[in-house]
């Protein structure tokens, strides 16, 4: 009997590492001052500073990039999901008022490409760079026969701080605040095995065809990043002036709006009052999808929302005009309810 070795089994543990030594400065390039020791260590070390901090509470999020992951790979576009998981994270943390610390990475495949896997880091990377969070620490795992030939999967785990009496839990929401909208760049981290049925095995496309009414490739249309609203909060935030936030990811308006409405309201969202990215309305066409449904499933333009009083309109409008954000006055919040969404269809 012949001696077996590892990679014969379909795991290589040479090219493993050879990629993760050619990413350790993309990681190290993400850590800030509370980092401490290096990359590969067994566990990640921070060490906070909660000097400005009078109560400070930790708030961790784990999430994934779903089947975007998918368009990626048969776009052979690998350095932007990364980023995109980012973001996402920071966002989920980001409604309960946060910000973030530090971050951690899993990647898994069937068989991990070193080019791939280094495109990937370099994508976190990039995002937590951009976020002033460490990318601290990460697992990578070969799993042949788990995952498909050219697949793989991207999760990360994310941790913030925000003051115990600055944390927002929807309980600041009152009868009569706004519903502010921050546009998004597409559809984000969510809907994608909606829009891939739609484009690819309905159609027959490929990621690198047009579909009527987008303005690049398809890949370009379902590839746009997932913003991250952070440094369009932060200062909102310091000066006390929202209420709420609700970040529009799996579930679109329907189900995470309720999640940050006290009882007894209602928001009134009014379509027609943004700008719907011709994405959204290729796929509605395309694939025959509801109204209904559309905005139960994605975004439809609107990565967040955003809940203040009237009163604070002026000032909210002038710090996201100045820093180059586009926002929309999309409904209001209503009293009598029962912490559902009403979506009022603009007239013909």
């Amino acid at each position: 009997m012949t001696e077996s070795r590892y990679a014969e089994a379909g795991v290589d543990i040479d090219a493993k590492a050879a990629a993760l030594s050619r990413a350790r400065e993309a990681i190290r390039s993400t850590f800030t001052a509370g980092v401490i020791g290096d990359v590969g260590g067994f566990g990640g070390l921070f060490r906070p500073d909660f000097s400005a901090y009078r109560e400070p509470v930790l708030v961790a999020s784990t999430d994934g990039v779903g089947t975007k992951l998918k368009v990626a790979a048969a776009a052979g576009r690998h350095d932007t999901c990364g980023a995109d998981l980012v973001n996402h994270c920071v966002n989920d943390i980001l409604v309960q008022g946060a910000r973030p610390l530090f971050f951690l990475d899993y990647v898994a495949a069937g068989r991990l490409e070193p080019d791939v896997l280094e495109a990937v880091i370099a994508g976190v990377a990039r995002g937590c760079r951009e976020n002033g969070t460490a990318l601290i620490g990460g697992e990578t795992a070969e799993m042949p026969g788990v995952y498909a030939p050219g697949d793989y999967d991207v999760a990360g785990t994310i941790v913030g701080v925000v003051d115990r009496e600055r944390i927002l839990d929807g309980s600041r929401i009152v009868a009569g605040d706004l519903a502010l909208g921050l546009a998004s760049a597409g559809l984000h981290t969510n809907g994608y095995s909606l829009a891939r049925k739609i484009f690819f095995d309905e159609l027959g496309l490929q990621p690198g065809d047009r579909a009527p009414g987008l303005r690049g490739t398809i890949a370009d249309a379902l590839l746009a990043p997932h913003l991250s609203y952070l440094r369009a909060l932060e200062p909102l935030l310091a000066q006390g002036l929202v209420h709420g936030m609700a970040h529009i990811t799996g579930g679109g308006f329907y189900d995470n709006i309720p999640r940050v409405l006290p009882e007894g309201l209602d928001v009134v969202i009014r379509s027609g009052s943004w700008e719907v990215l011709p994405v959204f309305e290729a796929i509605a066409r395309l694939g025959k999808v509801s109204f209904e449904e559309m905005h139960r499933v994605f975004n439809m333009g609107i990565g967040m929302v955003v809940f203040i009083s009237p009163a604070d309109l002026q000032r909210v409008a002038a710090a996201w005009t100045e820093s180059g954000w586009r926002w929309f006055a999309i409904g209001n919040v209503k009293a009598g309810g029962r912490r559902r969404v009403v979506i009022e269809q603009a007239s013909a």
